[in-house]
C-alpha cells in the first residue's frame, strides 16, 4: 500500500503531498484543475507515464520483488523519480532502468486507462479455471504439476531432437571432415618427445661440415698414442690413465660421425615439417594427440546419431501421447468450471451494466497450459469493438471474479476516469464494484460523479488558484460540497446537498 506521495514542481503544482490510507482513493476537481496531471506524476514514479514534475516520492508498506534486482525490501520501500533533462528512477536510493521498473510496476500495479485487453490473456483464463477446480479436487494440482514436468522435458527432448535433425543434415560433411583430421594425426603417427630428438639432430646435421673438419684436425693425437704411452713408461708412469681418456675421446669422435647413420636427410626434414604442421595446428605434439582422440569421439558420436535419434523419438512420441491424454483429461475438468466462470463474471457485468459474455473453450496447440484457448465473446462483439470504458467495465469485472475465486489479490489499481460519460446508476454500480475490490487492492480514481466519489475512503480535491494547483484531502461538510458542485455545477443547490447526504 502506498502510505505517502511527494511531488515537486510538476507544472501548476509547486509541490503536494498526500496521506493516504487503504481502500479507494478519489481525485475530483474542476476540468483544467490538473487532476490528471497529478495522477500521471504518480504513475511517473513506476514509469508508467510521462510526466514533467521533477520529483516524486511514493512509500510503500509492501514487500516487493525486489531481490532480482539487486534491491534489497525496506521496511518502507522509496520509489523516486527525478527529473533535470532526462528522468532518472530510484528504489531504496538505488538506480534502477526504466525498463526493469516498468517490469517491477507491472507485478503489482494495474494501470486502467488505455484500451487494453491484456488482464484477458488466456493464460490467466486457464488459471483461474484450474484454482476453481483445484478447490473441488485436492489431486487436481498434482496432476497438473505432471503434466507441466512430463511438458518440459517433452520440449527438452523435443529441442534435442530437432538439433540432431539439423546435424543430420550435415552429418556426412562432418564425418568425412572428422575422419579426414584423424587420418591425419594417425598417418603421422607422432611420438612424445620425437620432435626435439629431431630438431637436436637437425642443428647437428647443418654444422657437419664443421664437425668434421674439427675432428679430422683433432684426430692427430691418436697418432701421438703410442709415443706417449712409451714415454710414461720410461718415466713409471702408470699410463693407464691415459689410454682411458683416449678412448673416450675417440667414442665421442665416433659419435659425432655420420658415416655409419642410416638415414635419409630428405625424409628427417619431411618428417620435422609434418610434425611442425601438428604443433602449429594444435599447440603441441601433446595437443595433437588429445585432439586426436576427441576427433574420434566426435566421429563415434555422429556415427551413433540414428540411435540418439531413434531413442529421442521414441521418447518425444511417448510424451506426446502422454501429453495429448492429459491435455485431454485437463480440457474435460476444465470445461465442468467453464459456466461457473462464466456466471460469476457475467455477475459482475450485470452489476457493471454490461451485457454478458460467453466463453467457449477451444483447441490451441499444444503448450505448458495445455491444449486450450478460453474464447470471450459479448453479444457477438470482438475486444476490438469496445468502448474504453466497456473494456474498463469488463476488466473491473474480470479482477473482480479473480479476486472471487481466488479469494487473494494485492496490489494498486489505477483508473482514470472511470465513471466519466456513465449514467448516475452505472457510476454507482462501479463504485459498488470497487468498494468490494478495495478489500484486496489500493485503489486510485479520477472522478467526475458524486456516486463512485461517495464510496472513498480518501477523498482529495485538486483545484486551481490562480495559476497554481493545489491538493488536498476533504471531509464531512466539505466533502458534501464538492459531491454536490459534481451533482449541480458551481451554483450549488439545496437539492444536491440533500442527495449528496444521502449517498454518504
Amino acid at each position: 500500500m502506498i502510505e505517502s506521495i511527494l511531488i515537486k514542481e510538476n507544472l501548476g503544482f509547486k509541490q503536494a503531498k498526500l496521506e493516504l490510507e487503504a481502500g479507494l482513493t478519489v481525485f475530483t476537481g474542476l476540468s483544467g484543475a490538473g487532476k490528471s496531471v497529478l495522477f500521471k506524476a504518480i504513475l511517473a514514479a513506476f514509469a508508467l507515464s510521462e510526466s514533467e514534475a521533477k520529483m516524486v516520492e511514493i512509500l510503500l508498506n509492501d514487500e516487493l520483488e525486489l531481490d532480482e534486482f539487486g534491491i534489497q525490501n525496506e521496511e518502507l520501500n522509496v520509489f523516486k523519480l527525478l527529473k533535470d533533462k532526462s528522468s532518472r528512477y530510484f528504489i531504496n536510493n538505488q538506480l534502477i532502468s526504466k525498463k526493469n521498473l516498468v517490469l517491477l510496476s507491472k507485478k503489482f500495479v494495474k494501470y486502467l486507462s488505455a484500451k487494453e485487453n491484456n488482464e484477458f490473456s488466456n493464460e490467466r483464463f486457464l488459471n483461474l479455471l484450474d484454482f476453481m477446480q483445484s478447490k473441488e479436487d485436492k489431486k487436481f494440482q498434482d496432476f497438473l504439476n505432471e503434466y507441466k514436468n512430463i511438458y518440459k522435458e517433452y520440449i527438452e527432448n523435443k529441442t534435442k531432437l530437432e538439433k540432431i535433425q539439423e546435424e543430420e543434415k550435415k552429418v556426412e560433411e562432418l564425418k568425412e571432415f572428422t575422419s579426414f583430421e584423424i587420418q591425419k594425426i594417425q598417418s603421422i603417427n607422432p611420438k612424445i618427445g620425437e620432435f626435439d630428438e629431431l630438431m637436436s639432430f637437425k642443428k647437428r646435421l647443418s654444422k657437419k661440415d664443421k664437425i668434421d673438419a674439427a675432428w679430422n684436425r683433432a684426430s692427430r693425437i691418436f697418432e701421438l698414442e703410442s709415443a706417449v704411452i712409451e714415454a710414461l713408461q720410461i718415466s713409471d708412469v702408470d699410463s693407464s690413465f691415459f689410454s682411458e681418456c683416449l678412448n673416450e675421446l675417440r667414442a665421442v669422435w665416433e659419435n659425432q660421425s655420420f658415416d655409419d647413420f642410416d638415414f635419409d636427410i630428405e625424409e628427417v626434414l619431411d618428417r620435422i615439417e609434418k610434425l611442425s604442421s601438428l604443433i602449429s595446428k594444435y599447440g603441441s605434439i601433446e595437443e595433437a594427440l588429445e585432439a586426436l582422440e576427441k576427433k574420434k569421439a566426435e566421429l563415434a558420436h555422429y556415427e551413433n546419431l540414428s540411435f540418439e535419434k531413434k531413442e529421442l523419438e521414441e521418447k518425444v512420441q511417448s510424451a506426446k501421447i502422454l501429453l495429448d491424454e492429459k491435455s485431454q483429461r485437463l480440457s474435460t475438468l476444465r470445461k465442468k468450471r467453464l459456466k461457473e466462470l462464466e456466471k460469476l463474471l457475467n455477475f459482475y457485468l450485470e452489476k457493471l451494466y454490461m451485457k454478458e459474455v460467453k466463453l467457449e473453450l477451444k483447441d490451441y496447440a499444444l503448450s505448458i497450459l495445455g491444449k486450450d484457448e478460453v474464447g470471450l465473446n459479448i453479444n457477438e462483439t470482438s475486444l476490438r469493438d469496445l468502448s474504453s470504458g466497456e473494456i474498463n467495465r469488463l476488466r473491473l469485472s474480470f479482477i473482480a471474479t479473480e479476486c472471487n475465486v481466488t479469494n487473494k489479490a494485492k496490489g494498486i489499481i489505477f483508473l482514470d476516469e472511470i465513471d466519466a460519460n456513465l449514467s448516475g446508476k452505472e457510476a454507482m454500480s462501479i463504485a459498488e464494484v470497487l468498494k468490494e475490490l478495495a478489500k484486496f487492492y489500493q485503489i486510485f480514481a479520477i472522478s467526475h460523479l458524486p456516486q463512485l466519489s461517495s464510496r472513498a475512503n480518501n477523498h482529495f480535491l485538486v483545484e486551481k488558484i490562480g495559476n497554481e494547483s493545489r491538493v488536498r484531502k476533504i471531509e464531512r461538510e466539505e466533502r458534501v460540497r464538492e459531491l454536490a458542485r459534481m451533482v449541480s455545477g458551481e451554483n450549488i443547490t439545496q437539492e444536491a446537498l440533500e442527495f449528496t447526504r444521502t449517498l454518504l
